[in-house]
This record gives C-alpha cells, structure tokens and sequence, in this order.
C-alpha cells in the first residue's frame, strides 16, 4: 500500500486555503484586525517556511533552526515585546493566535518558538533596563537562543522544592546544581535559572537569574531520546560553582517565586495555543485525506465524528482567545482560569489526535499522513508548563475557596 503525502505539505497554496475554509467566523469576530494580519503573515511563513519541513525534522530528530529563523525574519518572535527591544508591542491574543498557526505546521517549532518568549520574558518584567538591552533582543531576533531553567530531577511540579542553590558571594552569587526537561538546554545561550538562596525559606527563598550559556561551570547535556517534538532539543544543564553578578538577577533575592507566577500565565497561553493547533493540525490533515479518498461526500459515520471534533475545536479557541484578552486588560487573572484554559486545551489536543487516528483506521498510523506526528507531540502539552493533573487541583481549589466565601 503506497499512500501519498497531503497536498498540503509540499503546496503553500493548498495549505493556506485549507486553513482559510476551516477558520470559524465565531472565533474571529473576537479578532482585531491587527490581530487577523498577524494570524495572516504567520499562517503564509509556516505554508513555506515550516509545515513543509515539518516531517523530514521529525524523522531525521533535527533542530528546527532554520523554520525558527523564518519566523524571526517575519517579526513574529517579538509579538508581546515593546519596539525598543525588536518586537512588536502586540497583544496576548494576537501572540496566541501566532502559536495556533505555527503549531498547527509544527508542533516541535512552536516549542522553540515559545521557549524563546519564555526566556525573554522574565527580562522584561524583573531585569534592569541594561539587562533587557543585551539579552532580549537576540532572543526576539532568534540569533541566540534561551531556556528556562526550572525543573530539577527531585523538583517537578513544586517548585519550592528546588535543590539548586545560589549563595551570595562578594557582589555576585556562586550557583551549583542541576536542572533536567530543559526545552532547548543543549544549545541555550540565555538561561533564566531558578536557584535558592535559604532553602529553610521554601517559596521564600527562591531567586531568579540570568546565567550565560558559555559561562564557565555551565555545562550542557545531551539531548533527550523523546516521544514526540523531535524538531526540538530536551536536555540537562549542570552548574558548578558558576559565578553570577549581582547585576544578573531578576527582581530581589528571595522573589523568585514572583517572577515564576508572572512568568507562568504567558507559558500557559503557550501551551494552551499548542493544544488547540495540534487538534487543528490533526483535524484538517484527516479532512484532507478523507476528501480524497471518498470526494466532497463523506460518509455519515465519518461526517458525524469530524462535526462533532470541529464543534470542540471552536470551543478550544473561544477559550483560548478570552483568557488571552482577559490577561491583556488585566493583571490579576485567577490562577484558575488560566488553570481551565491550560488543561481544556492541551487535553483538546491530545483528544482530538486520538479521534483522528481512529477517525482514518488503518492510515492513521502512516507517518506520511502526519496525524500520529500530531498525536505524539500533544502528549508532552499535557505535561509541561504545569501538568494537567496540578491544573485541576488549582481549579478545585479556586472553586471551593469560591463556594467557602459565599458561606
């Protein structure tokens, strides 16, 4: 049985005008027009530039440095930053409506894609003004690329857990330990290290850094052997005795945390916006080959599973549009709502791949259809920025501290 590839992947026309006819008036009534020419250059750059790369980075386990560098030549690695520093002053939504179209071509880009945000951004809201200026401008113009580095081997989800350690020194800070899941640590230039400076301190304690990725005492580990998102680096980083100025830190010692909570609701916008390209990806790819196999006409029982899966999808982007807004004309968002959007759509993601695949039978598991590439890198959505399984505590919390307040 020979099956051949999806007009899509090697046709930018034929991509770009699938994703038109399958975008949803309801969702993009929301949309500002700024925010639509964003989604516009985005969806043109990935039909060229990313989705046709997509499979060859996912079966060779290449960096995807080329498709992120396309992206940075079209201005889109700087959407929430102000001009001063390369980016573009745009809003949340428009940065997440970004992340949809980039995921929606590949998954594994729009990690490296996010992860430069997500160093960058820890910059922009605790660093000096001279530490922004020489650091996140390469990060938004994609000449250096940047990790964070929170995640230890004994420290997941708790990050009060943390065992790194940063104790002060003269004017600066002597930093030893370990971090591990560091999406692009094997390469990363800039690193925003959390580290403790009194571990009695808990939460209290933590302190948050930017580490040169060719200091000496950092060293960096090989990549990961990984299920999915193969077009991006995972690996460990090692600090030994690394010395830190003082002018390196982010906020005050012992506002780590702070920063880690800030941080947080743009990663979780990140992942969200992954989840809902994923089932997009994995919804339009089996349209795609169904309407080729049967024509224009598809059978009932198929028709009712993809009018069910498209009616979820409009749900994940409504979802995903209105807490981005909320976030961008507010700064005190309840944890738990980001927590919702977080988990409906990364779960969306990974759920919709699972009809997909099932959805196309025996074809679903062809690697040249791109759905199972779907199914795979959704999975790891569920996890990172905060698992799934911490989201609903976080939501549970919120509504039962809700309910004690109205007794």
């Amino acid at each position: 049985m020979s099956i051949e590839p999806l007009d899509l992947d090697a046709s930018p026309k034929a991509y770009v005008a699938l994703h038109d006819a399958l975008d949803e008036p309801a969702a993009d009534a929301a949309l500002t027009e700024r925010e639509l020419e964003v989604r516009a250059v985005a969806r043109n750059v990935v039909s060229r530039e990313v989705a046709p790369r997509a499979a060859g980075l996912d079966e060779a386990e290449d960096f995807a440095h080329d498709s992120v560098q396309a992206l940075a030549s079209a201005g889109l690695m700087g959407l929430v930053f102000p001009e001063r520093l390369g980016g573009t002053d745009d809003t949340n939504v428009a940065y997440a409506v970004a992340m949809e179209e980039i995921t929606a071509g590949c998954a594994a880009t729009s990690l490296v894609f996010m992860t430069q945000m997500h160093a960058a951004y820890p910059i922009l809201i605790a660093g000096s003004d001279q530490l922004a200026e020489r650091y996140v401008p390469g990060l938004v113009g994609g000449s250096t690329y940047g990790s964070l580095g929170i995640t230890e081997p004994q420290a997941g989800s708790d990050v009060a857990s943390l065992r790194t350690t940063a104790r002060p020194t003269g004017d600066g800070y002597l930093l030893n330990g370990s971090k591990t899941f560091i999406t692009t640590g094997d390469r990363a230039g800039v690193i925003i290290c959390f580290a403790t400076t009194d571990r009695s301190l808990g939460r209290r304690g933590i302190t948050a850094f930017v580490v040169d990725g060719s200091w000496e005492g950092v060293t960096h580990g090989r990549p990961f052997a990984k299920l999915g998102m193969h077009g991006s680096s995972t690996a460990e980083l090692f600090f030994d005795g690394v010395w830190i100025p003082a002018d390196h830190l982010l906020g005050d010692e012992g506002g780590g945390w702070q920063v880690v909570m800030s941080s947080v609701v743009k990663s979780r916008i990140s992942a969200a916006a992954q989840g809902v390209g994923l089932a997009r990806a994995a919804y339009a790819r089996t349209l795609a080959f169904l309407t080729r196999q049967h024509g224009a006409r598809l059978p009932d029982e198929q028709t009712f599973v993809l009018a069910e899966l498209r009616g979820r999808i409009l749900q994940g982007r409504l979802l995903l549009h209105a807490v981005a807004r909320q976030v961008d004309s507010s700064t005190d968002i309840p944890t738990g709502q980001i927590g919702m959007m977080k988990q409906a759509c990364t779960d969306l993601g990974f759920s919709t791949a699972v009809a997909a695949t099932r959805l196309l039978g025996p074809y679903g598991d062809l690697a040249v259809l791109g759905v199972e590439r779907c199914l795979r890198d959704a999975k790891v959505t569920q996890i990172y920025d905060g698992t799934n399984e911490i989201q609903r505590l976080l939501i549970g919390r919120e509504t039962t501290r809700a309910m004690g307040e109205l007794s």
